[in-house]
């Protein structure tokens, strides 16, 4: 994905790249003074190594969780059944009417295949969205709520807001925080904004 309002814009068009053994040699140092591991991205699923690297962070003890846009369902669910990661963050960007705009693409499908595996799985996992007032309408919010009650989910839906005057993938207007001021809650659904 290229997310428009991305603030990791070196990491997506490739440089900043830390190799795995620089990583696994450091996490050898914190044995003991670390309970766990994020890895991110971009999209940390995307790694060809990504299970074979895991595998070397559990054995060392640490929990391992993951931020992912759910573009890679196929993987997410070998990472779920191998018991290799202890908890997930979901990215939900957006509805499929602007999910191409806001990606830049195509990959809802995927993004919902992705959803519906943590859904069934016992894994641990939160929804989260980034919002930004120029790319999801309050009417757009709205809607995302009701599609993760739709798809059955239950829990917290974290909402992050856009941080202006930050780089980003792409240059865009300042987002405001009004949507904060409303209690978008529902009986299954506790919506809570993140600073």
């Amino acid at each position: 994905m290229r997310c428009l309002y991305c603030y990791n814009p070196d990491i997506v068009l490739g440089k900043g790249k830390i190799d795995f053994d620089s990583v696994l040699s450091f996490l050898k140092t914190r044995k003991g003074l670390l309970d766990g591991v994020v890895l991110s991205g971009g999209e940390c699923t995307l790694h060809k190594k990504i299970i074979d690297f895991i595998k070397e962070i559990k054995t060392m003890g640490f929990a391992v969780k993951i931020d992912t846009n759910g573009s890679n369902p196929k993987i997410l669910n070998s990472l779920i059944h191998d018991q290799l990661i202890d908890y997930v963050a979901l990215d939900f960007k957006s509805l499929p009417h602007t999910f191409k705009h806001l990606t830049q693409s195509g990959l809802f499908s995927e993004f919902e295949e992705s959803l519906s595996i943590l859904i069934r799985s016992n894994i641990p996992f939160e929804v989260r969205t980034t919002f930004h007032s120029s790319l999801i309408t309050k009417n757009d919010f709205v809607n995302m709520i009701k599609y993760l009650e739709s798809k059955h989910f239950e829990g917290n839906y974290y909402v992050q807001h856009f941080m202006n005057n930050v780089p980003t993938l792409s240059k865009l207007d300042l987002s405001n925080k009004e949507i904060q001021f409303k209690n978008f809650s529902t009986p299954k659904i506790k919506v809570i904004f993140r600073d």
